[in-house]
């Protein structure tokens, strides 16, 4: 049954869902991502980052991830994203910081770079939303070097809804309108797209990976996998 909900998906189309372009876009980048957040999330990675490693980052939306992880001189980073507009927006952020990082325009289940090409992989809160998550994966396989290690960082499909009301009011800091929105696009969206733990280990099964270490938390999971 799982499988099947992939086989109504369109090819052409590389993400469930509305373009994150626009206003929505916009709207993200102010209310989506935090600098402080992305402390925490290299913090998280440290260990698995290469001295000198050519990093990658699938779909960094606005680009503060990226940014943090370019502010240290130990890594070259490259970031893939299919919003227009999220480029536009994460080029003006790196400006801003004085912190070079290579934004490219594409499509993370037919990435346009060689093969064996990074050290490490990151994508946040965005594979959920992928129409081609199997090929997303393959393709991250095929541009890791030998030993080069990817993090998938997102959405858990079961966790409760308190649990989503807690992060937005304790985490986001959001209350009002955007509070309500974002609760709104909770309930019916990003949890219906999010993935249960046996989903994404069937999902990568289906990869050269061929499983994943998968450590769950309140909110999400680290999904990491390793060439």
């Amino acid at each position: 049954m799982f499988t099947n909900s992939f086989k109504a998906t369109r090819p052409d189309k590389p993400y469930k869902g509305l373009p994150m372009e626009g206003m929505i876009a916009k709207w993200y980048a102010k209310n989506g991502g935090r600098v402080s957040e992305q402390k925490l999330l290299v913090k998280k990675i440290k260990d698995a980052l290469p001295a000198g490693g050519n990093v990658l980052e699938v779909a960094p939306g606005p680009g503060y991830l990226a940014i943090e992880l370019a502010a240290s001189p130990s890594y070259k980073v490259t970031a893939l994203e299919i919003s227009k507009t999220f480029i536009e927006i994460a080029q003006s952020n790196a400006r801003k910081t004085n912190v070079e990082v290579q934004f490219r325009h594409g499509n993370a289940s037919d990435m346009p770079f060689e093969d064996n090409t990074f050290d490490f992989i990151i994508c946040v809160a965005a594979f959920k939303n992928f129409s081609q998550p199997v090929e997303a994966i393959r393709e991250m396989y095929r541009v890791l070097r030998p030993n080069g290690k990817a993090c998938i960082v997102d959405l858990r499909r079961d966790v409760p809804l308190a649990t989503i009301n807690k992060h937005i009011k304790d985490d986001l800091h959001m209350s009002g309108i955007n509070a309500a929105f974002t609760k709104l696009v909770f309930r019916t969206f990003l949890l219906k797209n999010a993935y249960t733990k046996a989903q994404i280990e069937s999902l990568v099964s289906q990869t050269n990976f061929g499983q994943a270490k998968i450590i769950e938390d309140a909110l999400g999971m680290d999904i990491w996998l390793e060439k």
